[in-house]
């Protein structure tokens, strides 16, 4: 065992190099290239300024948070910057892509149909809140009643019910993942899947490239391909070295059991995830177990990502649930990624969930990398009065996004926003509560990948037992926390200052 994990992290190692030994040779190139132009092709120099010129003039009036560090880049490099920006910012040369994977959503969607007594009940419980979930149904994401939700504050927690179900599937087992690691939990899955296989289940497995990395996936893919299980690998990175392909991930993660019963929150399949492996301390997750009407919608979810990898054709309509639940509230699921830039689902509800808080909003996420707009609301819901409270890691798994984070602090602390760090060890956990009505559980961090550049599912709950189990698992987890005093934060040490600046500037790639 422990020397197929060796072999298999020095494949990946010589895979990342190969990728990264690819992007420097690019780089290389670039230079070169810039190099004669400006000795012996002056026009065509002269051309990429001119160019160049016009990008700013879109960057600066573009609504995009990324846009400060290409227009430094483009300033500071003049041409070389440029032809940067166009390989490895520009989303133009994307859009093919995008509308393939638009075109596949839309088509699944259509499948998605709103119950209008449903949509009615909800505005007659909830007249503050309905708006959240009205710009959700209208982008294609129905609200659902008959669904019984389980919220579970730690991916232990969630281990015995994930287990169970998968073992008792019957007919199908649809999964998706950002991380697979090889460690002992995916050992257990893997044997379940298996078996489950030899048993006619139709087993699939979606897990993403980067993700993944040290999987060793092309192996993996055959092993259990004699297994009877299907697998694909979400966006391979050699295929799109040129284009910066560490961007675009898909980070969705998304259990589906004979269509009725469904996982999804910030719990990968690895061992740290389930505290079965210590690497930064104590793992506080969360995740949401749904049976019910509502999985049909992480469902299509599921199948557009799929038919995307595939490229076969999906019939969403042989997986509508299998049987019905009471529920106790309203479950919505929805998802987005940066082929709806600028009108990425994500983004809006967490924007309308910020602008609809009247008493609190109560966030946990494990990065903190606002763009200007949600950090303002932020803001604004302060001055209106309203309680934020936000929990970050102590431990961090990532030391630059960690410096980018604190490096946040500053504006919302002295506004008033309320900041935690988690001091037993990492939280993962991607939740947001607000008002005891309603709130959201699911893959999103707040972070600038999150945002734009991930593929990510979450779930809208309000009226449920679920959302006051979210509550009451982040007031339990501020007592494990220490809050961070503005004044001390600004007394922060010089060179901590200075590499934190550079970082915020870079972090669009981070």
């Amino acid at each position: 065992m422990e020397k197929d994990k060796r072999k298999a992290k020095y494949y990946a190692v010589i895979r990342l190099c190969t990728i990264l030994a690819a992007l420097a040779l690019q780089i290389v190139l670039i230079a070169d290239l810039v190099l004669y132009l400006q000795q012996y092709a002056v026009g065509i120099y002269l051309a990429l300024e001119l160019f160049s010129a016009v990008v700013i003039f879109q960057l600066v009036n573009e609504d995009n948070y990324n846009r400060q560090f290409w227009i430094m880049i483009i300033l500071a490099l003049p041409g070389f910057g440029f032809i940067l920006y166009y390989l490895w910012g520009s989303q133009a040369k994307d859009k093919k892509l995008h509308k393939r994977l638009l075109d596949i959503e839309l088509d699944m969607k259509a499948h998605l149909m709103q119950s209008s007594e449903v949509a009615e009940d909800f505005e007659s419980v909830h007249i503050n809140k309905v708006q959240i979930s009205r710009y959700l149904q209208k982008d294609g994401f129905p609200v659902y009643k008959g669904t019984d939700v389980t919220y579970y504050p730690l991916g232990d927690d969630m281990e015995k019910d994930f287990m169970k179900d998968l073992a008792a599937a019957k007919e199908s087992i649809f999964m998706e993942y950002f991380i697979v690691y090889n460690g002992e939990w995916w050992k257990r899955i893997r044997e379940i899947l298996v078996k489950k296989a030899a048993e006619g289940v139709d087993v699939r497995l979606l897990i993403d490239d980067f993700g993944c990395l040290y999987m060793g996936v092309r192996k993996l893919k055959k092993e259990l391909k004699k297994d009877g299980i299907k697998l694909y690998s979400f966006a391979p990175l050699e295929q799109r070295v040129e284009s910066l392909s560490f961007n675009y991930r898909n980070h969705q993660k998304i259990t589906i059991i004979d269509s009725t019963i469904a996982y999804t929150g910030g719990v990968n399949l690895a061992d740290e995830y389930i505290n079965q492996l210590d690497r930064f301390g104590h793992w506080k997750d969360s995740a949401i177990r749904m049976e019910g009407e509502a999985v049909y919608s992480l469902t299509a979810t599921f199948l557009t990502m799929w038919q995307h990898s595939d490229k076969k054709q999906e019939n969403i309509e042989q997986y509508t649930p299998r049987w019905e639940t009471k529920g106790t509230g309203f479950v919505q699921p929805f998802s987005g990624g940066p082929h709806r830039n600028s009108n990425n689902p994500i983004c809006g509800v967490y924007s309308r969930l910020i602008n609809k808080a009247r008493d609190y909003v109560y966030i946990t996420t494990p990065y903190l990398v606002l763009d200007y707009h949600l950090r303002d609301q932020l803001i604004q819901a302060v001055e209106s009065g309203v309680d934020v409270r936000i929990i970050t890691p102590h431990r961090y798994d990532k030391w630059y996004v960690y410096m980018v984070t604190v490096s946040n602090y500053g504006r919302l602390l002295e506004k008033g926003v309320r900041i935690y760090e988690y001091t037993p060890g990492f939280i993962h956990a991607k939740n947001v509560v607000i008002d005891d009505e309603c709130g959201v559980c699911g893959t999103v961090n707040l972070d600038y990948r999150s945002l734009y550049l991930h593929h990510e599912n979450a779930v809208f709950l309000a009226d449920d037992k679920a959302v006051l189990e979210i509550k009451k698992d982040f007031l339990k987890t501020l007592e494990k926390c220490k809050e961070i005093n503005y004044v001390q934060w600004q007394k922060r040490p010089i060179r901590q200052r200075f590499v934190q600046s550079i970082l915020k500037i870079l972090s669009p790639l981070l």
